[in-house]
């Protein structure tokens, strides 16, 4: 739809818009200059590195190097497509978005399916308050949602009777409710799609009622049944329960992926409020591109039965081809038998929420699911391994994370340590999900430049800076080393602990060096870092020695021209040579 705005509207919507007045009503700006500052909003930080230049019409954040203009801003911070968000904008500055009459026509009938769609919620909504909900009313009692959560997700209740919401519209909606599939024609005459069941609208970003999906109070064969897809509703696309966390935290940092409409309602209960889940029954690409325009963190949490690992396998193998370096992608299956309704319930918010923090990262979860059933100390087992996982890596896009795995996958089929540490003897190889020893793993040699191994080697060891910056003097591509070395010694830092707690706790420290190592998979052992790092100092003091030598006899005429200072001096770099 965004081609069909002409490009010199959109033009002169952003010159008509005050980029300070409209950031400034979503965040706190701070007047400095001509310009204005603030914390950023699409990352977490303490000194403010986000700057607004209304002047040049952008704002920018030196911290995370997010850029752009008004419509930029909405997009990203109110989660909008290109087209509401030149809505809004034109909205705020009173005009009128020039669509041609073919794409005006579209819009107003995805109003007038969306405006159907909202009124059958409200119905619904109204009918599980009355007399006749009783039964649906006691059902989420039973399932432990309280009236607060219920009206959150607006959850309603269809009644029986088979025509009750084709019955309570009005004459201008029923043909919209028939387009949606909320109300049938098939039979002959009008029928209600959802009957006795309790019912969970499926909202888009803006809010608006797109589908719903309803779970029966009888003895229905389909449990669950969800609108057909309509111009306005495309499974595949939306997410359920995202237009409520959004709502609950402005900025979100992560989601966590469930499988059902009462998981994602009964953890938001439970002070979880950024769970979501895909609608149908396996996440795939179109699913995942949806979830990744909203974060770059997401947790996938399964039942951890057979059919709950089969799902966590399919929407990991979907998600290969999308990962690319920065974004993070972790696996939580939860204990047999158990779903994150029950368990939430059982356990409690904070075991939960310690479970989420402790998922299994991508890269681990396949490794451990295609090396079940193996035992690495056979050499056919190993290539097995190898067979299974290089097809899946050979699909991953170019980046860190692939070379990584790749790595990796090369360390656990090369045979140099016993990977399964639990695999001993006659005792079966266990279920991934349950507890075992922890790995360990062998480091990997990487080519790392001078001025990373030698950053890395004041970290580790900051009483080098002074020894570092003399070799920064007489090699200028360690200017990383040479600036980092230079900050040691203004800020006098004596040992590790302190360099660390500086780094930690000073704004301007984290904003000056937090891209130091960027791009880095693997470090190199304390060791071999320092000793690497003596072997680039050491030929400096040679150096050093042998100007210093050569300085001695040459300006003086003869020995005996030497002061006996200047003589101990000689007989001490003679020394250091023969030795």
């Amino acid at each position: 739809m965004s081609g069909l705005i002409p490009q010199r509207f959109v033009e002169d919507l952003l010159d008509r818009v005050d980029l300070a007045e409209l950031i400034g009503s979503r965040i706190t700006l701070k007047k400095a200059g001509g310009n204005y500052k603030a914390r950023c909003p699409f990352h977490d930080e303490k000194t403010p590195s986000f700057n607004v230049r209304p002047d040049k019409g952008f704002y920018h954040c030196f911290g995370c190097g997010a850029h752009g203009d008004a419509i930029s801003f909405i997009r990203e911070y109110d989660g909008l497509g290109f087209t509401d968000a030149v809505e809004e904008l034109a909205r705020r500055a009173g005009l009128e978005v020039p669509y041609d009459q073919s794409a005006r026509q579209e819009i107003q009938q995805a109003r007038t399916l969306t405006d159907a769609l909202d009124f059958a919620a409200r119905f619904y909504r109204s009918a599980l308050q009355s007399p006749q909900g009783e039964f649906a009313r006691d059902y989420l009692k039973q399932r432990g949602l309280d009236n607060d959560i219920a009206e959150r997700y607006l959850l309603g209740y269809a009644p029986g009777t088979g025509t009750a919401l084709n019955d309570a519209a009005s004459q201008d909606l029923k043909g919209p409710l028939v387009e949606t599939g909320t109300v049938s024609e098939r039979y002959g005459r009008p029928r209600d799609l959802f009957r006795h069941r309790i019912m969970f609208p499926i909202r888009n970003s803006r809010g608006k009622t797109v589908a719903f999906g309803g779970r029966t109070l009888g003895d229905d064969k389909a449990k669950y049944i969800n609108s057909p897809e309509s111009d306005v509703f495309h499974k595949s696309r939306e997410i359920y329960g995202l237009y409520e966390a959004k709502q609950a935290i402005r900025q979100l940092d992560r989601l966590l992926v469930v499988e059902g409409y009462m998981d994602v309602i009964a953890l938001a209960q439970h002070g979880i409020p950024y769970a979501v889940a895909t609608l149908g029954t396996a996440t795939n690409q179109d699913n995942l591109t949806a979830l990744l325009k909203q974060v770059r963190h997401l947790v996938f949490c399964f039942d951890g039965d057979t059919a709950g690992y089969r799902a966590a396998d399919r929407a990991m193998e979907n998600a290969l081809e999308l990962l690319a370096d920065g974004l993070h992608l972790q696996f939580l299956m939860l204990p047999d038998g158990e779903d994150p309704d029950t368990l939430v319930r059982k356990e409690g918010q904070q075991a939960f929420q310690k479970r989420v923090d402790g998922a299994t990262p991508l890269s681990r979860y396949l490794f451990n699911r295609q090396s079940e059933g193996l035992d690495l100390n056979l050499p056919e087992h190993r290539g097995e391994l190898r067979a299974r996982v290089e097809p899946l890596l050979n699909r991953m896009p170019k980046s860190t994370l692939r070379d990584a795995m790749w790595h990796e996958m090369l360390r656990l089929c090369g045979g140099k340590r016993d990977w399964q540490s639990n695999n001993r003897g006659d005792r079966p190889f266990k279920r991934f999900g349950e507890r075992r020893d922890r790995i360990q793993e062998e480091r990997i040699d990487v080519k790392l430049s001078k001025d990373t191994i030698l950053c890395l080697a004041l970290v580790q060891a900051p009483e080098l800076a002074t020894e570092a910056i003399e070799l920064c003097r007489n090699e200028r591509q360690l200017h990383q080393a040479r600036s980092l070395a230079t900050w040691i010694l203004d800020q006098q830092l004596r040992d590790r602990h302190q360099l660390i707690g500086k780094l930690a706790l000073d704004g301007d420290a984290r904003n000056r060096f937090y891209k130091l190592f960027d791009g880095m998979e693997h470090l190199p052992s304390r060791e071999r870092t320092l000793a690497t790092a003596r072997e680039m100092l050491q030929p400096n003091h040679e150096t050093a020695r042998k100007q210093r030598l050569s300085a001695l006899l040459m300006e003086k005429r003869s020995l005996a021209d030497l002061t006996e200072a200047e003589r101990d001096e000689l007989r001490s770099l003679s020394r250091q040579a023969e030795e």
